[in-house]
């Protein structure tokens, strides 16, 4: 299963309003063009990588610090950093890893390139074009002026907005994913080494080795991670604000879940799960190290609007039982480069982004639908 998900710092400094004349002075002395990619998780990452390979410069804007990812895990390929930016450079391990293990491979390629300038804590409140250039604009009124905007700002994209606007938002897809992730010297029974799906009722759950924090498959130092689906939430998820109007606005934080149901699925684990998996949901529960993504979907009609595309969860969101959002991720990445390499300093941006859409939209839009048909079956046999 390709994504398994069972799914420089500091303040950024201040930034002039460029001006479309001030912008073409930056394209020209480029000579490739720039690119101002909004969302630097893993599909903002990975797209900043495979631009800046073609020559164009890239500004990122990331919101958060990324934190709270509590058990999401992916499989890459151990080749993925040579292959994004074409240069031999550390591999990651092969086999299942962590999210915060890719992403902090992605980020160190990222603070090697010259051309890519990472802001954090730039919260992107709009976007916007006219006919030379596009632009973001922050909660603090900075704007960032660029040739293209790339919205790779997840599910819940700002980009969005302005691309697809008479489709902003994702579907609440009707249930949950609670994630975990215990070390391994915390069980009493064997480490599994293989990734184990399981059901039970109207639950699933996938259970999976990792590596531990430092990267070791040592017996004693490695660690388990967990996705438990669970479409018997609605009300937890209503009450808190994490769904409404059957849009997904967030996932639950330890904080958010209320002790009857920390000791709910204590219970249930007892119940429904054989070890090490059941052991490995009551040390989360113990330590409270568990968090619940409602499950969202978004089938696109479009991913360009003229200077504005999206690539990644903000393009396309299919359920993570598909196994293949991040390598969508990926494969967006490469195309939007392949698409533009050479149409900035040509004047053809606009037929190279229309591109881009036509040779990846009716890809992911296969993909979002193979996994509509899971989530329908799954959400209604617990009601």
């Amino acid at each position: 299963m390709a994504s398994p998900v069972i799914p420089p710092t500091g303040s950024a400094p201040p930034v002039t309003r460029l001006s479309t004349s001030a912008h073409n002075r930056n394209r020209r002395a480029n000579g490739r063009g720039e690119a101002v990619i909004v969302g630097a998780s893993l599909a903002g990452l990975m797209a900043a990588l495979t631009l800046s390979r073609r020559g164009i410069g890239v500004t990122l804007l990331e919101r958060s610090d990324e934190s709270g990812r509590t058990g999401a895990a992916l499989q890459a390929d151990e080749h993925l950093l040579e292959r994004l930016t074409g240069q031999a450079v550390r591999s990651i391990a092969p086999g299942i890893q962590t999210w915060f293990h890719v992403h902090g491979a992605l980020r160190e390629a990222i603070a090697i390139d010259p051309a890519i300038r990472l802001h954090q804590h730039s919260a992107v409140d709009t976007v916007g074009q006219d006919g030379d250039c596009a632009w973001a604009i922050t909660s603090d009124g900075r704007k960032y002026g660029a040739d293209i905007v790339v919205g790779a700002d997840g599910y819940c994209s700002v980009v969005r907005r302005s691309v697809a606007p008479e489709k902003p938002d994702t579907e609440f897809a009707g249930y949950l994913i609670w994630l975990g992730l215990v070390d391994e010297a915390a069980l009493h029974a064997r480490m599994p080494t293989d990734t184990a799906y399981l059901e039970n009722g109207s639950y699933t759950f996938l259970g999976y080795p990792l590596p531990g924090e430092d990267g070791s498959r040592a017996r004693g130092r490695r660690r388990l991670g967990w996705a438990w689906y669970d479409a018997g939430r609605q009300d937890l998820l209503r009450e808190t604000g994490a769904v409404a109007d059957n849009v997904v606005r967030r996932s639950l934080t330890p904080d958010d879940i209320p002790e009857s149901v920390f000791h709910d699925l204590a219970v249930k684990a007892g119940r429904l799960w054989p070890r090490p998996w059941r052991e490995a949901v009551a040390d989360c529960v113990k330590r409270r190290s568990i968090i619940a993504t409602p499950i969202a979907e978004y089938l696109p009609d479009r991913l360009v609007n003229r200077r504005l595309c999206l690539v990644g969860d903000a393009a396309h969101v299919p359920t993570p039982m598909t196994g293949g959002g991040f390598t969508a991720s990926l494969i967006d990445a490469e195309i939007l480069a392949e698409a533009l390499d050479g149409s900035i300093a040509r004047g053809s941006v606009v037929p190279a982004l229309l591109r881009y859409e036509k040779l990846r939209l009716a890809d992911v839009r296969k993909l979002v639908r193979s996994g509509q048909d899971f989530s329908r079956a799954f959400a209604a046999g617990a009601q």
